[in-house]
């Protein structure tokens, strides 16, 4: 039960929210020393803070130096968040150090299937809401869920607006498997 209920996204600071996908130590290690940086950048006390570009960068760092002295930390991480600017930042990186800034990312088995349906969802609607978009992510993930049923189907949604950082209490997608009930077509 209590592994059923763990997070895999933080808030590193008031405008950065970061997902991790892989392995679940590795990403409690980069949490830890991402705390560290942050107490180090407030005990220097000149006010400047890390934004999301900022740790996106940090991430890239630590992940690509990691893997120069095989020893990779297994996690690819999305960062989300706002730069100094206030414009909107989602960034990728994997456990060798490649990383990417895009607007629609995802990890895993979603890069395959749920990216080109966002894609397509920012197409049609390029100046989607909060909600509007939560209901594409949930779609995604139900339909990853459908196509990949050994997945557990449990995820937190994040939100980084002008207005609010949050990430959602874990929930799962609503499933409907009596669509299952009569395929056709394999015989």
């Amino acid at each position: 039960k209590q592994w059923y209920q763990r997070r895999v996204a933080i808030t590193a600071g008031d405008s950065t929210i970061i997902g991790g996908f892989g392995d679940y130590a590795d990403f409690q290690f980069l949490m830890k020393l991402l705390r560290q940086q942050t107490i180090d950048d407030e005990v220097v006390g000149d006010g400047v803070y890390r934004d999301a570009p900022a740790i996106h960068n940090w991430l890239r760092c630590v992940l690509y130096n990691r893997r120069t002295k095989f020893n990779p930390l297994w996690n690819t991480i999305v960062v989300a968040g706002k730069n100094y600017g206030g414009e909107p930042y989602l960034g990728y990186v994997d456990k060798i150090g490649v990383a990417f800034e895009e607007k629609t990312v995802a990890t895993g088995f979603g890069s395959y299937i749920a990216l080109p349906m966002m894609r397509k969802a920012m197409d049609e609607n390029p100046d989607m809401g909060v909600e509007e978009a939560k209901a594409v992510l949930k779609r995604c993930l139900r339909v990853l869920f459908y196509r990949d049923c050994r997945s557990l189907n449990r995820f937190q949604i994040g939100v980084v607006s002008a207005g609010e950082t949050s990430i959602s209490e874990p929930m799962s997608a609503d499933t409907d498997w009596s669509i299952g009930a009569n395929p056709s077509g394999y015989e």
